[in-house]
């Protein structure tokens, strides 16, 4: 059998998701979003808009390209040019990685707050897609983002045992989606600057939908009682864990020891007993309801606490605390598949910058993910739904061919 060779094959892309990608930036206007919301931070105006700018950085991130270097490469990549706005083989490459360099770098604090909120704009417009909603839940989560050199806000957590950044992130409860993600120094108590981002958060959504009620869920670390006053004032909803402390830990022991006794009359296996409390910490203008969960394990005891303006039974009311474990599903997703975690310039406001843009890029593949499930697949981790949809070969073939 006679062998032919053709070598006409047409432009190559490792990436033929780009076109979801992008499908999904129209969809969000995600993109044009962003750019609208800022002023072009650099002295002199090259080839490249703010738009085509974020575009190709937020892209390449999206299908796995976390470092500007790649831009390099990617740039005469046929496929990304074109959903970048740009002809193959007849317009000039998109960015290289000096370009994205200096874009980065020139953000002001200004600037990184208009983009913040851009990216909040799309979340509540995507948010209303299928009817205003009703009710809000607000998850308030921190995470460690480790750093490597002598980057501004880097310092030493005791608790993480690392130098790090500690971002703030907020996630909608219900839906998983991102609304906005704020860079911390690495020393920064873990609800360091909850308080002023709920006040902005809850003012935006009221505005939006005047009638939503709105829910806090957040675990110990962002038991502050000004945020139980304010919520308390607002009339927000909230469910925040607690610090074990020997006030609390007394007030368990009668909760404690039926279930150690339980343990016992079931021959050494788990028991887990729910019950309330009021409680009055020394900082509380006044006391509150907390919720015990006292549990017997093989290897202890577990004895957790909750304080909460929820009315719900315990057993329930804990139920739903516990279901905020979901959004360390959604964070792993973010650093993971998105490289939230890859914030390595020097200057402080340029890694915020970074944060927001890999943010984006988990918004879009998010927004993927979410519409494959309406279709009836099924759910997937955004490292894997990646190399299926978006890592795919794919070739430009030139006129006339097949």
């Amino acid at each position: 059998m006679p062998l032919v060779v053709d070598f006409q094959g047409g432009r190559l892309t490792s990436d033929g998701g780009w076109a979801w990608v992008a499908e999904a930036d129209a969809t969000l206007d995600l993109s044009t979003t962003l750019a609208a919301s800022l002023p072009d931070p650099r002295r002199r105006r090259g080839r490249h808009t703010v738009q085509a700018l974020l575009q190709q950085r937020i892209y390449q991130i999206a299908a796995g390209y976390a470092d500007q270097d790649d831009a390099d490469a990617l740039r005469s990549d046929p496929l990304l040019q074109l959903v970048c706005g740009r002809r193959p083989a007849c317009d000039p490459d998109l960015a290289s990685q000096p370009t994205f360099s200096r874009f980065e770098n020139a953000f002001s604090a200004r600037d990184c707050y208009r983009l913040a909120e851009a990216l909040g704009e799309v979340y509540l417009r995507e948010r209303e897609r299928r009817g205003r909603p009703t009710h809000i839940v607000l998850d308030f989560d921190g995470t460690d983002d480790p750093t490597h050199g002598e980057q501004e806000g880097s310092a030493y957590h005791g608790y993480f045992r690392q130098h790090m950044y500690h971002p703030l992130l907020v996630f909608d409860g219900e839906t998983g989606q991102l609304i906005t993600a704020i860079l911390r120094p690495g020393t920064a108590h873990a609800g360091h600057g909850a308080l002023a981002i709920l006040r902005r958060i809850v003012a935006r959504l009221r505005e939006r939908w005047p009638d939503v009620t709105i829910e806090l869920r957040a675990d110990a670390g962002f038991a502050k009682p000004e945020i139980y006053g304010w919520c308390e004032a607002e009339r927000i909803i909230y469910t925040i864990g607690l610090v074990t402390n020997p006030r609390l830990i007394a007030l368990a022991q009668p909760l404690v020891a039926q279930a150690m006794a339980a343990s016992v009359h079931a021959a050494g296996a788990k028991a887990r007993l729910l019950g309330e409390t009021d409680y009055q910490a020394g900082s509380w203008d006044s006391p509150r309801r907390v919720i015990i969960k006292a549990e017997v394990l093989t290897k202890g005891l577990n004895t957790r606490f909750v304080v909460t303006s929820r009315s719900d039974a315990p057993e329930t009311l804990y139920a739903w605390y516990t279901d905020r474990g979901e959004t360390e599903n959604w964070i792993k997703d973010l650093k993971l598949a998105c490289f939230a975690d890859r914030l390595s310039c020097h200057r402080f406001l340029a890694n915020q910058v970074r944060l927001l843009l890999h943010a984006a890029a988990y918004v879009l593949l998010d927004t993927i993910r979410r519409r494959l499930l309406q279709a009836g697949a099924e759910r997937l981790t955004l490292e894997t739904l990646r190399p299926r949809l978006v890592q795919i070969g794919g070739a430009r073939r030139p006129p006339g061919r097949p």
